[in-house]
């Protein structure tokens, strides 16, 4: 079995988990929406960590052809791993109840939530640089400039506690995300 094949079913699972915990929260206010408190950034924020763990999840492929495997390679991409299962877990809590109010929740998770993804993008740097160095795929010339509205969004969204600000966040990374990612298919490339 090849490294990469290895390493894939592990963060296949990891990334797996945290699709699965946004799905099934997800479901839960759903089923609890009579009682249940939404909070639209909330739910945005949903979308977004899907989409974030799917285009790594994606971008994870050029691995594949990767064969002279460090250990600190394969530390490093698991932990990115659970970091984007991080981000997944704090959007919901385990024992979603009945009467939960979702914009206190979230709130409460704030700092963690934005730490997280600032974490998961500075993660992301040296990953997309790494692939490119082994000439797994080429370095896309937009993807310092991503990378740092990035920073800048969760960044934000760590020390503003302003609702608006909130409401802007999500709207603006989404755009962002996909914009980029758009824009790496049509040339052959996906760079998360």
């Amino acid at each position: 079995m090849a490294v990469f094949e290895y390493l894939g079913v592990l963060i296949s699972v990891i990334m797996g988990l945290g699709i699965t915990h946004l799905a099934t929260g997800a479901s839960k206010l759903i089923q609890n929406r009579g009682t249940v408190r939404l909070y639209v950034p909330h739910l945005l924020w949903t979308l977004n960590v899907l989409v974030y763990i799917l285009l790594v999840w994606w971008g994870m492929f050029w691995w594949s052809n990767h064969t002279d495997w460090l250990a600190y390679e394969y530390l490093f991409i698991t932990a990115y791993a659970i970091a984007l299962f991080l981000l997944a877990a704090l959007l919901y809590p385990w024992d979603l109840g009945r009467d939960v109010d979702m914009r206190a929740y979230f709130f409460r998770n704030r700092r963690w939530f934005f730490g997280t993804l600032f974490v998961a993008w500075l993660i992301d740097f040296p990953e997309t640089v790494l692939k490119s160095e082994t000439g797994l795929r080429g370095l896309p010339e937009e993807y310092h400039l991503f990378l740092s509205l990035h920073l800048i969004i969760a960044a934000t969204g760590f020390v503003a506690s302003n609702r608006i600000v909130h409401t802007v966040l999500p709207v603006l990374w989404l755009t962002l995300m996909l914009y980029y990612a758009m824009g790496s298919l049509v040339v052959g490339t996906i760079s998360v």
